[in-house]
């Protein structure tokens, strides 16, 4: 894929959702980057649910250090693997106290030093919170740039990342990212993915497959027995 391909992907998802961004509920740094951790293998829909109540509770590092970590735990427990998120939120506020002076750092290579945040973490923070430009990806974006061709099939996460990196200007990072997201969200599902209806079924080999009609099987026997007849 090249650049100009990558372009007009890009203009076609920005006409179905004019309007993507990053869909964590949250008011400051320190609250999106609770809310990232709290998205691994979960809907941001749910994690927004939770942090309704959790961002009232706790709004600073010190009050979740206040509580024992079985209090955190049911407050975040409609999240899955909530007690080692519990355990990760907890260090990451004493790693910020002792630290970061309780400030969420905004360089990368800080922010992967907090318990519970990887890369991908990293980058949500880094271009939501601190406007620095950043691709995140994730299962959709992952998703949806090998489906598109402007990763391969077998690359990894890193290797999707730097692919897009290079076909997209650096100032429009971040809006790729979300775009991407949203139309793998909404649109290039991982199970049901709108291939009859979607305007970039042309350029995706996974849509074309999809769209094609099963093969019809001929028995063999039906066919013996339909020859012996004649």
């Amino acid at each position: 894929m090249n650049k100009k391909q990558m372009r007009h992907i890009l203009d076609v998802i920005e006409d179905m959702f004019p309007d993507a961004h990053c869909e964590l509920n949250h008011s400051n740094p320190f609250e999106l980057t609770v809310a990232v951790l709290l998205s691994a293998q979960c809907t941001d829909e749910t994690v927004n649910k939770v942090t309704a109540d959790l961002f009232r509770k706790y709004t600073r590092p010190e009050d979740y250090l206040s509580v024992p970590v079985e209090e955190l735990e049911q407050d975040i427990r409609r999240i899955g693997l909530f007690r080692n998120k519990a355990a990760n939120i907890q260090k990451l506020c004493r790693m910020l106290l002792d630290v970061y002076d309780g400030e969420v750092p905004r360089t990368r290579e800080e922010l992967v030093q907090l318990p519970g945040v990887g890369r991908k973490t990293a980058n949500v923070v880094m271009s939501n919170a601190f406007g620095e430009p950043a691709i995140a990806v994730d299962t959709h974006v992952e998703r949806v740039s090998k489906r598109l061709g402007a990763a391969a099939p077998d690359d990894s996460v890193l290797e999707v990342e730097r692919k897009l990196m290079k076909l997209v200007p650096r100032e429009a990072w971040t809006l790729t990212h979300h775009r991407l997201i949203f139309f793998g969200r909404y649109h290039c599902k991982a199970q049901n993915p709108g291939c009859a209806v979607c305007p970039l079924l042309d350029g995706c080999k996974e849509g074309k497959r999809r769209m094609k009609p099963p093969r019809i099987r001929k028995d063999k026997a039906s066919t013996q027995s339909i020859g012996r007849k004649g």
